[in-house]
């Protein structure tokens, strides 16, 4: 574990999942954390389980106005912030043409629009202290267009682009930008997948731990490292199918086989 002083983290999407787990560690490792969440009432259970060094707070990451709210909060509480984590994210699974056009918004408005709105309401506030980590929980479909949940990778890949876009406009200031990008991780969004006939692919490879990527979120923020990739060997083979259509489609046709099989064997188990 890498030694670092203690931080104040805002961590969104922390009432369940990689945000729960990240939080917690992060307390055992010294440092003080925000559980932001729209379900207040989880926030406040993760927090309470947790103990002293975590504030539960409720937030709607789509809403202007709370998240101006839960950053005044916190900067009165803490006088500051070190470390926005924007984990939180929805998945509405099935074939596009399936999935209403509400529903796509929804998709694009909290995992897209809401990091968004978040960063650019930290920005000024970590440009007058003069310091500030911008960390992304983004994913490996920020780089292959992923078939059952078009509007999630469409989102992963948009939110990728603004945050590298974002850390070059502030590369001459004192700010830091890291973007992780999890394999399939077993989380209530994962479990939601699972009960869906269209996502096999997610379950083309064995699933990591919320606390496993927990700890990769934390140890990227420490090292302060630009993009992360899990499993790192990925990084590269994924970058290039990412821009390869005719690659990417056989590769999905293989995953796919055999993530059906996977997801069958699941299901069986009563996993």
């Amino acid at each position: 574990m890498t030694k670092t002083r203690s931080k104040t983290l805002f961590i969104t999407g922390a009432a369940s999942g990689i945000g729960a787990a990240a939080a917690k560690l992060a307390v055992e490792r010294g440092h003080r954390v925000v559980v932001a969440d729209i379900n207040f009432a989880g926030a406040q259970a993760v927090a309470a389980a947790i103990g002293e060094g975590a504030l539960p707070m409720a937030l709607d990451i789509t809403s202007e106005a709370q998240w101006d709210r839960a950053l005044d909060e916190t900067w009165s509480r803490f006088g500051g912030l070190d470390v926005l984590v924007n984990n939180a994210a929805i998945v509405c699974a099935g074939r596009a043409e399936n999935v209403a056009i509400a529903d796509h918004q929804r998709t694009m408005d909290v995992n897209f629009m809401g990091p968004v709105k978040g960063m650019l309401n930290a920005l000024p506030r970590f440009k007058r202290q003069k310091s500030g980590h911008f960390v992304t929980v983004c994913s490996m479909t920020a780089f292959l267009p992923f078939p059952g949940i078009a509007s999630y990778a469409a989102a992963k890949h948009a939110l990728r682009a603004f945050h590298h876009a974002l850390a070059i406009e502030e590369r001459d200031s004192k700010l830091a930008f890291t973007i992780i990008h999890p394999t399939s991780t077993e989380t209530p969004m994962l479990e939601e997948e699972a009960r869906s006939d269209e996502v096999n692919l997610a379950f083309a490879s064995p699933s990591v731990t919320a606390e496993f990527v927990g700890g990769v979120v934390l140890d990227a923020m420490d090292k302060k490292a630009l993009e992360v990739f899990m499993p790192p060997e990925r990084g590269r083979t994924v970058r290039l199918l990412g821009t390869n259509p005719r690659a990417l489609r056989k590769m999905v046709e293989r995953g796919e086989a055999v993530g059906f099989a996977n997801l069958q064997a699941r299901r069986a188990a009563g996993a």
